[in-house]
């Protein structure tokens, strides 16, 4: 009998741990962006600095456990045409899954369109914090996304490995 009770304990504790890690995963840690508080910038072919384009319809997530959790979905006026002649095209852009419940960003839809051309990747902030850049995708029917994700220099520091030549010096701590 106390086996029984012992083994119906450790599935139970089992059970609850696993739904609270599933629930701080996908939902404890987000906060909704406000629109107020934030813009859709991209970088400027001529400038080199990021300028806010004009949006609408913007709805976006954020966590403050990971710098690469940030996701946002928005429409723009702005010509697919106009984009691409002045901002700056991110060729290696890899959308990353959003939770299940933030409906308007299906990783997997931006990542086929973006391979197939349908849509293109944009540079919006290079370094939004270190080694982590926020990324731009853009539909030709003007829907787009937001994320962060890894650059070539964070993926070396994050290893543990020193900054390559021409990337910024990481902050203390991170190296």
């Amino acid at each position: 009998m106390k086996l029984k009770f012992l083994l119906a304990s450790i599935v139970m504790i089992a059970v609850a741990a696993g739904a609270l890690l599933y629930y701080l995963q996908v939902y404890a840690y987000y906060e909704e962006v406000s629109a107020e508080v934030s813009s859709v910038e991209l970088t400027s072919i001529h400038t080199g600095a990021p300028e806010e384009i004009l949006f609408e319809n913007f709805t976006a997530i954020d966590s403050d456990s990971s710098p690469i959790r940030y996701r946002a979905c928005f429409t723009t006026p702005v010509s697919y045409g106009s984009l691409t002649d002045n901002y700056v095209i991110y060729d290696k852009a890899e959308p990353l899954v959003a939770p299940s419940w933030f409906n308007c960003f299906d990783a997997k839809e931006i990542g086929a369109a973006l391979e197939t051309g349908e849509a293109v990747a944009f540079l919006g902030t290079e370094n939004v914090s270190y080694g982590i850049d926020r990324i731009v995708a853009v539909m030709p029917d003007g829907r787009g996304f937001v994320w962060h994700q890894i650059n070539h220099c964070g993926e070396v520091v994050f290893d543990g490995d020193k900054a390559p030549e021409g990337c910024p010096v990481p902050p203390e701590g991170i190296n």
